[in-house]
């Protein structure tokens, strides 16, 4: 049955929305860009635009190599780490929450592969920063 708030000829829903009295609080998940500066098999120490908040939970997309990944991260710590005139930037801990094996195992590569990268590498920060990406990409396991 088609709402009032419906535009007029518009198709029928397949299930009836319900108007809500008073207020029923939600949230959505917008994934925003930010940047690892450690991370292991545990988790990553990452910095962001935005503070967020001890003990939630939130999804984390990184780019390792070819592969893009998405863990469940517990936020451990978040602190102010730099004021630059208008930006602030957080500096936050994100202990992993039981990752799947296949997600672990490409973790577990790429680490392997950074650690042997900088023993041979002269900058291996900048190997790595250029290595994770930003909060796109296609493939999720």
């Amino acid at each position: 049955m088609a709402s009032m708030s419906d535009p007029p000829n518009s198709p029928k829903r397949a299930s009836e929305r319900v108007p809500i009295r008073g207020t029923l609080h939600g949230d959505i998940m917008v994934f925003e860009p930010l940047l690892v500066r450690e991370v292991s098999a545990k988790g990553a120490s990452i910095e962001t635009s935005f503070p967020m908040q001890i003990d939630s939970l939130h999804d984390v997309r990184l780019t390792l190599g070819d592969i893009s990944v998405v863990l469940k991260g517990r936020v451990a710590h978040s602190h102010v780490s730099e004021i630059t005139r208008d930006i602030v930037t957080y500096r936050t801990g994100i202990e992993f929450v039981e990752p799947s094996a296949p997600v672990q195992g490409v973790l577990t590569a790429f680490l392997e592969e950074a650690k042997a990268s900088r023993a041979t590498a002269s900058k291996p920060a900048e190997a790595l920063k250029m290595r994770v990406g930003r909060l796109s990409g296609t493939e999720v396991f």
